[in-house]
């Protein structure tokens, strides 16, 4: 067995870039758009220092645009969105447009796939690159007709001067353009709503007839010649490491090849590092897989040996149950709850959660003859994962290479790319490419769990039954122990996530953070903290209506008062609230509220801001006498701002009902002596198509003008608590503690 040392590197050299591939470009008279970086015109001079981040686009003599698509496709569309924003901005013709993945390269900014923040952040970037290289080509085209560059427009991949007849298409442009200087962005002048062919419309995806043919290349897909399979037995325990390993026993599978022992996890203070163990390599996955089963491995103790996430249950509701930390108080909260005609007290409880996408990790290394390092992943962050490969090796991350895979599913499990580092380390320890293979069984035991909660809630109403007073104290270990062994506690940038900002009107607000230690990896899982604060809160104000004898949803309009403003109200993103009540009576509506059904059937409704947009969501239940549950019907709605891709936004909004139907009937993940009890789908359930409404309403708010928010997270938050919501009012229990398959949902 070899032992591959923790400290160890090369000396640095210079790999072949994407930006070193489109700077060649210029040189064979392709029009390119760069920024700070700068891409390189003919001569050497510098073609742009406006765009930030580098190299999107570029438009061959052949007339080809080529966008580059630097955000990884894991059914959001995303692939196709960016690009087609800057492809409409320019006037292309989509069907001469090709999209190239970008490797991981900082030039492009961020290319992290995760906080619903792709067409957030670079909307207006891609649009304006779009821009820029449009005027280019227009003064290109003036200049060669000879007339005022007032008097052409671009048309679909052409410039037309009608007056005279002439036009000229893209290609014919390139070399004129390329000498132009490029507008500056105060200067570039974006389209008008009315002149827009895609942006704001539904628009098919680039990948669709490769998904639908199964052409698609996803992480399992890559492959290269000569190379070897890789299965880790990784510590059952975090922090644990190995004693001692017998091999004898894996040696005898045939395709066996060899056993590596990897290197200790770090603790919380090394980034997106493996976790460590020991790897058989093998001819092929299954074989790999069967020799790794085989090993007789002793692990070491760990500090985690002890955590049992039922003990660790009861520690958070002691937390919450105390003077935590205050963070915000509005009014008098003592006095106005003294004031209250009638009071609820409720604790909410949602355990760790596993993100389980449908392809599980997995990722392919090569190492050069150089000491460079090339890598194929299904990532979400190929930056991250460049420099998490990098610190691995001993290298400098502009010797690591990283192509993006199709994702399979990401749920932002795939933005950690400690599975990337494992298949690094292996190859360079034995000399091969390397694939390293993450089973469901390695991709629910060694997640980066979506953090357990508590959340302690006191709520008050009047004598007219109108909200009055709000308490709420949350715990739960923070995403920050991933990073910090100092981290106890909820971060303030979770606490922004749904707790702060309570949208309802009451007379005295208090809100308290308390401690909460980790004992096993957190990481950011779709809507991150507001999962559990949007079911707290959506919940106790459905509780509130209860014990006012109020109907719920005219009670949650009511408490949710005036449209106004909340916070400083600047920039782009604010909250709104007659936003969120917009969307919220959209779902009443469009589910046929009412508050008389029979006993056995409920309606159910919440709302919740996040990720900048505003989302209700209203489900429809029925349960029998014995506590069958069946969901019947589920809307929702959603303030996104500018939607750009109306079909990828509806397609997200489904898609997050389903998910969140998933994670609130099934969803947990548990703990005994340090080690994650669940293993596969049999102990993980997710939705089956029974479960879910077999039409969801989706209503989309969208306008010209406003910044475009998240739409692939947002969605979540709402479904737990107009589920639960729904339940109470169909059989008068109220299910306070996730997942709902645990509760007893019987009445009579």
């Amino acid at each position: 067995m070899t032992t591959i040392p923790t400290d160890s590197g090369f000396d640095p050299v210079q790999n072949l870039s994407r930006r070193g591939f489109l700077q060649g470009l210029a040189s064979t008279s392709a029009l390119i758009l760069g920024s700070r970086v700068s891409a390189l015109a003919p001569g050497g001079k510098a073609a742009v220092d406006a765009f930030s981040p580098d190299v999107f686009l570029s438009i061959d003599v052949d007339g080809t645009v080529t966008v580059v698509a630097h955000r990884s496709e894991m059914g959001t569309g995303i692939r196709t969105c960016l690009p087609v924003v800057l492809i409409d901005e320019l006037g292309a013709d989509w069907e001469r447009c090709a999209i190239e993945q970008a490797i991981g390269d900082r030039k492009y900014g961020s290319q992290n796939t995760d906080g619903s923040n792709s067409i957030t952040g670079f909307y207006q970037k891609m649009r304006r690159v779009g821009a820029a290289a449009r005027m280019m080509l227009e003064q290109a085209a003036a200049d060669r007709f000879g007339v005022e560059v007032s008097e052409v427009e671009t048309r679909v991949h052409e410039v037309v001067h009608e007056a005279s007849g002439q036009s000229a298409g893209f290609g014919e442009l390139v070399e004129a353009a390329q000498a132009l200087e490029v507008p500056s962005p105060r200067d570039v002048k974006l389209r008008s709503e009315e002149e827009l062919r895609f942006i704001g419309k539904a628009f098919p995806i680039v990948d669709r007839s490769d998904l639908v043919t199964g052409q698609g290349v996803f992480g399992m897909d890559a492959r290269i010649d000569g190379m070897v399979y890789a299965a880790i037995a990784r510590p059952p325990v975090l922090g644990a490491d190995v004693e001692s390993v017998d091999s004898k026993a894996a040696e005898k599978q045939g395709g066996y090849l060899q056993t590596v022992q990897l290197p200790r996890y770090g603790g919380p203070v090394h980034n997106f590092q493996a976790l460590g163990g020991v790897a058989v390599l093998a001819t092929n996955s299954w074989a790999a897989f069967q020799a790794r089963d085989r090993l007789k491995i002793k692990w070491t103790e760990s500090p985690n040996d002890d955590y049992d996430s039922k003990a660790y249950r009861d520690q958070l509701l002691e937390s919450v149950r105390n003077d935590g930390e205050v963070v915000r108080e509005e009014g008098d909260f003592a006095a106005a709850i003294g004031e209250c005609a009638k009071t609820v007290e409720a604790e909410y409880i949602l355990p760790h959660l596993s993100h389980a996408p449908m392809e599980p990790p997995v990722a392919l290394a090569q190492i050069h003859e150089d000491g460079s390092c090339e890598c194929w992943a299904p990532t979400q962050n190929p930056q991250a994962s460049q420099s998490t490969v990098a610190e691995a090796l001993g290298i400098e991350p502009e010797k690591v290479t990283v192509h993006v895979t199709l994702l399979g599913g990401g749920f932002g499990r795939k933005s950690k790319p400690d599975y990337v580092a494992e298949a690094a380390l292996l190859a360079r320890e034995v000399g091969k490419p390397v694939k390293v293979v993450w089973s469901r069984e390695d991709d629910i035991r060694h997640d980066y769990y979506h953090t357990v909660a508590a959340i302690r809630c006191q709520g008050g109403v009047d004598g007219e039954g109108k909200a009055k007073a709000l308490h709420a104290r949350t715990a739960f270990p923070s995403i920050s122990s991933t990073f910090s062994p100092a981290s106890d506690g909820p971060a303030g940038f979770e606490l922004g996530m749904g707790f702060m900002q309570p949208p309802f009107v009451v007379d005295g607000l208090k809100l308290e953070k308390c401690k909460a230690p980790a004992h096993v990896r957190v990481g950011w899982l779709r809507s991150v903290c507001n999962i559990p604060h949007a079911f707290a809160m959506c919940s106790i104000v459905d509780e509130m209506a209860n014990v006012a004898g109020r109907d719920s949803y005219e009670f949650l309009m009511e408490s949710l008062g005036e449209d106004r403003t909340l916070g400083r109200g600047r920039g782009p993103f604010r909250f709104e609230v007659g936003r969120l009540k917009s969307v919220t009576q959209a779902v009443a509506d469009g589910i046929g509220w009412k508050s008389d059904l029979p006993k056995g059937e409920g309606l159910g409704i919440a709302c919740h801001r996040s990720f900048n947009s505003f989302v209700a969501v209203a489900i429809k239940v029925s349960v029998s006498k014995s506590g069958r549950l069946s969901i019947d019907d589920a809307e929702i709605a959603i303030d996104c701002g500018h939607a750009i891709n109306l079909d990828r936004v509806r397609a997200q909004m489904e898609g997050s009902v389903v998910f969140g139907i998933s994670l609130a009937l099934h969803g947990e993940v548990t703990a005994k002596d340090g080690a994650i009890e669940q293993s596969n789908f049999h102990d993980y359930p997710v939705a089956r198509l029974t479960e879910v409404p077999s039409e969801i309403g989706v209503q989309i708010f969208s306008e010209y003008g406003r910044a475009p928010a998240g739409v692939g997270e947002p969605g979540v938050p709402p479904v737990a608590p107009a589920l639960c919501n729904a339940i109470y009012q169909a059989t008068g229990k109220r299910v306070r503690e996730l997942p709902i398959s645990k509760a007893d949902l019987s009445w009579s």
